[in-house]
């Protein structure tokens, strides 16, 4: 995109408001996409969304070449729940969020229902799949587990508020903290009614009590493709443990917050060991295997600081490690990816997720380019070189800017050698992450 001819900065800033308000409008489709069903014939299951549900993609694919993203992801939603609540508070949203969060929570609730012991009691849905689709259905040990609070734990579910039937990375224990973090949010921030207000605390109290007892326990990453203890996923819960404490305190319910706060403790004395000073980066994993990843340097840890803000100093965006950390992985998506090599001046560096990524395109990513933006812009606060933040951060954006469709459409990536919009279209999570980037800016700059 060509700037020749006038100031890159009123440009950025007309695209930067336009673009907020297309992504607001954008975001909002995947919310109680009632009118939407998709067909999974292999499998033998048609699925309408249920009002509540937040789908990561209303655009119906299977692999076709776009991906299958017609489910509710606790993590995608919980995402996306934040930024609403970034819309409801600058006045871009008015009653209509409420009644997003209302539904949002009662759909929520309605999982807790959920168990897989049904289906393995009643195997009928299995004689409806397709012959070479078997192989994709979950076993009945798999199942027979998912009831009770390990639904929270499922990674997604179908929008009707049906179990996923089909193999999947499980368990995923960052949608719990998420969640968690999301909804103290409103709950802090906003005077509720008092049936939502209860609503959201079930679910508060629900999400902090399986952060709690279930950290330690190994899970899936943020990607769903190896098993471990995370440094995103322990991150989003120290920070979920830790403003959960003190909203319990808010509440009189002391014991259950001192032991939020002691287990939250416990994790940040964790990730210290996470620190690979030879490398200076933060290891993005310990698996479960006992092995070495080839994923350790990850731009999770980035996000991991800006979904887990909390106030703390370490492992946050001011800390020294994170933003050598952030420098690293600046430096590696600078060498890997054609898109960045001879780009404009001004324009930041396409991000990915981590070397070696073969999903798709292998990146680079909107809502990783976002978070990369979007932690300059929280570097930016309270620090002595804010003004080189915020530049470093409006960079990040003239490139998302560069690769944004003409209607203002995001994809999940765009691709590393052509720049090409590709994988699931119209991603819920690259609008919301282009929101709190956005609102992150405002009040960077409002500080300065």
């Amino acid at each position: 995109m060509s700037m020749s001819g006038a100031s890159p900065e009123p440009l950025l800033e007309r695209w930067i408001e336009r673009q907020y308000r297309d992504s607001a409008s954008a975001m909002l489709r995947s919310f109680s996409a009632i009118d939407l069903v998709k067909s999974r014939p292999g499998f033998g299951t048609q699925v309408r969304a249920a009002k509540g549900s937040i789908i990561a993609s209303p655009v119906l694919g299977a692999y076709d070449p776009d991906p299958d993203y017609f489910f509710h992801w606790f993590r995608d939603s919980a995402v996306v729940i934040e930024s609403l609540r970034l819309l409801y508070e600058d006045g871009s949203i008015g009653d209509e969020a409420i009644a997003h969060l209302r539904d949002f929570a009662a759909f929520n609730l309605s999982l807790n229902t959920l168990d897989g012991r049904r289906l393995v009691d009643d195997k009928s849905w299995r004689g409806k799949a397709a012959a070479d689709f078997v192989k994709f259905l979950r076993d009945d040990e798999d199942l027979a587990q998912a009831h009770g609070e390990a639904v929270v734990g499922e990674t997604r579910v179908n929008p009707d508020g049906t179990l996923d039937i089909s193999k999947w990375a499980r368990p995923q224990h960052d949608g719990p903290p998420l969640r968690a973090l999301a909804l103290l949010g409103w709950v802090s921030a906003h005077r509720l009614d008092d049936r939502l207000a209860a609503d959201l605390a079930a679910l508060i109290t629900g999400d902090l009590d399986f952060t709690m007892r279930h950290w330690r326990t190994p899970s899936y990453d943020i990607w769903e493709e190896e098993r471990g203890l995370h440094y995103y996923t322990l991150r989003v819960s120290a920070a979920a443990l830790e403003q959960g404490a003190a909203w319990l305190r808010s509440r009189n319910e002391h014991e259950f917050a001192l032991a939020c706060a002691t287990e939250s403790a416990a994790i940040r004395t964790l990730l210290d060991g996470y620190w690979l000073e030879d490398a200076q980066h933060f290891r993005s994993r310990v698996l479960s295997s006992g092995g070495r990843s080839d994923k350790e340097l990850d731009i999770a840890i980035i996000l991991s600081a800006i979904h887990g803000s909390d106030g703390a100093q370490a492992h946050s965006v001011h800390d020294g490690r994170m933003q050598s950390t952030f420098a690293q992985l600046e430096a590696l998506f600078d060498r890997l990816y054609a898109i960045n090599r001879g780009r404009p001046a001004g324009q930041g560096v396409a991000m990915g997720r981590y070397e070696g990524d073969v999903y798709y395109s292998g990146g680079a990513y909107f809502f990783s380019t976002l978070g990369a933006a979007e932690f300059c812009f929280k570097a930016a606060r309270g620090s002595p070189k804010a003004q080189g933040w915020i530049e470093r951060g409006d960079a990040f954006l003239q490139t998302v800017r560069a690769y944004t469709g003409a209607q203002g459409e995001l994809s999940e990536q765009f691709d590393q050698n052509s720049g090409e919009q590709t994988s699931a279209k119209h991603l819920a999570w690259s609008y919301a992450a282009l929101i709190s980037t956005v609102a992150a800016r405002r009040a960077a700059l409002a500080a300065r």
